[in-house]
């Protein structure tokens, strides 16, 4: 660390060696002056560095990517980090800008953002926690009740979408609206419809997901995968024919390229799950749509999770992270996970640091940094 040799290193090294730094270095790095605060703005960091400037796959990035894992017993911007480039494990505070942070709930991630929601003010809070930047943005009226909010990342932006209620009325009200934002134009639109009667309770529970343009729902029994059209508003039902038997469905997109889609779900019956499998949604012109089953879990896999989720598959969520279709439960600390490249299931095992006496309530998140990520 001799001074008489750093200090004549050229800027492009420089940016090129700090760009090795593990993530929570850095960012702790940039508050200690300037000229370290202004260098991943800079054209040539962003162009070499951000994740979202490469077309190739995350391994590309100097920052690692992240699952991480909240609970109702952990500090407001407490997170257990999971790092998924070097295999370890980090308990860090995350921060964003809001002075009133704590007051912000139902926490969601896509594509580097995060996308929060504060009933107390009527808004949400949509952040990109490396480059420390956030807006924040009313609900479209205050008399409202929030049911349900879907965030997904799209090529071009990202899009909000919020199934809402008049607060006079019962969360099951026929009356519920819903309402799109997209971050092109910044503002809302409404579409007005019987939705909380279509698309049913389940949606309340688990995020849509982005494919083709549109966003896609599966929705509770008599099970069926429905599409949200955000040009018109309109519901078309139902998308391919499900398989037979199923217990429980759960939709799983791409990251936000809108290229695919996977239905995870439960077979068997009487509402116990003998398997579960992963189905891919397949377009044919001639043959109509379908879904084409891809893999099942293997028998000891399957045991596990069905026992750790008690045949409660309420409490069952999916979603996407880099290559991995992430199975998991709001009961159980671990990960089930399918790595699409390879073709095989593998356990993310329990975080050492996580207190024993923790239950019900784990929820995990997909954070992949993205400087270029915009609010």
């Amino acid at each position: 660390m001799d001074p008489r040799i750093w200090s004549k290193l050229p800027p492009e090294i420089l940016e090129y060696i700090l760009s090795f730094l593990p993530l929570k270095t850095f960012l702790n790095l940039r508050s200690t002056c300037k000229s370290f605060w202004s260098l991943i703005f800079t054209p040539p960091f962003i162009n070499k560095h951000s994740s979202s400037s490469s077309s190739s796959s995350s391994s590309s990035s100097p920052f690692s990517n992240f699952l991480f894992l909240s609970h109702p017993q952990f500090h407001h911007s407490h997170f257990t980090l999971y790092d998924c480039n070097h295999a370890t494990n980090d308990s860090s505070s995350l921060h964003h800008s809001s002075p009133s942070s704590s007051w912000f709930t139902t926490l969601v991630s896509s594509g580097g953002l995060f996308c929060l929601s504060d009933p107390t003010s009527c808004s949400l809070l949509v952040c990109n926690l490396l480059a420390k930047t956030s807006r924040k943005i009313q609900y479209p009226s205050f008399n409202l009740h929030l049911e349900h909010l879907t965030f997904v990342t799209t090529p071009k932006g990202y899009t909000i979408f919020v199934l809402f209620s008049h607060s006079s009325s019962s969360p099951s009200s026929s009356s519920s609206n819903v309402f799109v934002y997209d971050s092109k134009v910044l503002s809302w639109t409404r579409f007005e419809g019987r939705f909380g009667v279509n698309l049913g309770d389940n949606i309340r529970q688990h995020q849509g997901v982005y494919f083709n343009g549109g966003l896609y729902f599966a929705t509770p029994e008599p099970f069926s995968v429905v599409k949200f059209d955000l040009g018109n508003g309109k519901l078309e039902r139902p998308i391919g024919v499900l398989p037979n038997q199923v217990t429980f469905l759960r939709l799983v997109g791409d990251g936000g390229e809108g290229k695919k889609m996977y239905l995870v779900g439960g077979v068997g019956s009487n509402g116990i799950s003998r398997s579960i499998k992963l189905w891919e949604f397949c377009e044919e012109n001639d043959y109509g749509n379908y879904w084409n089953e891809v893999e099942s879990l293997p028998d000891l896999m399957c045991r596990k999770f069905v026992s750790v989720c008690y045949h409660n598959y309420e409490h069952v969520y999916c979603f996407w992270h880099e290559g991995m279709i992430c199975i998991c439960c709001y009961t159980w600390p671990e990960i089930l996970y399918y790595l699409v490249s390879r073709k095989t299931w593998h356990w993310l095992p329990r975080c050492p640091s996580l207190p024993l006496k923790c239950s019900c309530g784990f929820k995990w998140f997909s954070f992949v940094p993205n400087l270029y990520a915009a609010v």
